[in-house]
């Protein structure tokens, strides 16, 4: 049977409805699978401008911004061991658009000098990103070249030797000193910084002796050679550092395992939705060109937890860390 015309045209019209209804359809799935909180998103830092986790995430700013199709605004809110950024992340609505870059600081900071202040279940562990061995380093003209020139150092100068990082007694970096001071049976006197330049400034003007911090902050100063590298607290010799060798090889037994740990986190509460599409932004970003030839010449590892691992791991983080503050005798 032959159509009229107003019957195809009826027809025609039905079905290309049809179509666009289901194309509306798909397009809108596509954006709730992609969609992102609208911004800015705020990331708010524990060091000034400068540390190693504020290269990191300006850095990956660059990649992540057309990743999530909105801005990227870094605050920087250092003080108190992470007290000031955590206070204002914890204060924050919990809709993914105030975020923080966490180090293991944070972990051993909640055991000890924030111990009652903060708690791991206050906030939404979202994402890892990092894993960074810290380093020693010293003024390229010190006396100091070697690990055994430190201890002999400290041991003629009866602990005076002066030692700068980031964070208060306790602190991830203070901890890798002290299993250092153990295995070396000798004392440092920790001096403690809100940020790497800081540190920096403080060893070149010559009110510390050595300073403490992860290679992607410092690597200019190496370029620059202002500063000489003393060893690495890891299992292998940093990449971006290849001269420089590990504690252990130089005779010095410590823990490879305590290695800086770079995460993203927020406020309770953020949906599981919501801290799964940060994680993948974060992740995707990371793999591109620019970030890995940033991430290989500061010599750190890429790690990829999710939501999910991330939250299990600051659990048993807490539980190592608080087994290191009491062998370093910092906690009972």
């Amino acid at each position: 049977m032959r159509l009229t015309t107003a019957k195809r045209v009826r027809k025609y019209f039905g079905a290309a409805t049809i179509a666009a209804a289901a194309m509306l359809l798909h397009t809108e799935a596509a954006l709730a699978e992609s969609d992102w909180p609208t911004g800015p998103v705020n990331m708010v830092m524990h060091t000034k401008a400068g540390g190693s986790s504020d290269v990191f995430i300006r850095t990956l700013a660059k990649e992540l911004e057309p990743e999530i199709n909105q801005n990227i605004v870094v605050i920087n809110s250092p003080g108190g061991g992470g007290a000031t950024q955590m206070a204002r992340i914890r204060a924050a609505k919990p809709d993914g658009l105030t975020l923080g870059i966490n180090t293991l600081t944070h972990f051993t900071g909640m055991l000890t000098n924030l111990k009652g202040t903060f708690s791991p279940d206050e906030f939404s562990w979202i994402a890892s990103t990092q894993e960074d061995a810290i380093l020693l380093f010293v003024r390229s003209d010190s006396e100091i070249k070697t690990l055994a020139d430190l201890v002999a150092k400290a041991k003629e100068n009866g602990g005076q030797l002066n030692i700068g990082g980031f964070g208060p007694v306790g602190s991830m970096q203070n901890i890798g000193i002290s299993m250092l001071e153990q295995a070396a049976d000798i004392k440092l006197n920790w001096v403690a910084f809100n940020a790497t330049p800081d540190i920096v400034a403080a060893l070149l003007g010559g009110h510390v002796d050595i300073g403490v911090s992860n290679l992607g902050a410092v690597s200019s100063f190496f370029d620059a050679n202002r500063i000489a590298g003393l060893g690495v607290l890891g299992k292998e010799r940093l990449t971006g550092l290849p001269d420089v060798p590990t504690f252990g090889e130089q005779g010095y037994e410590v823990d490879t395992s305590w290695l800086q740990v770079r995460g993203v986190f927020g406020p309770a509460g953020i949906p599981e939705e919501t801290q799964q599409k940060i994680a993948d932004a974060f992740h995707k970003a990371m793999r591109s060109e620019d970030y890995q030839t940033y991430a290989r010449n500061a010599g750190v590892m890429d790690s990829w937890m999710g939501p999910k691992e991330y939250a299990d791991f600051a659990k048993r983080v807490s539980d190592v860390a608080e087994k290191q503050l009491k062998t370093a005798g910092l906690i009972e």
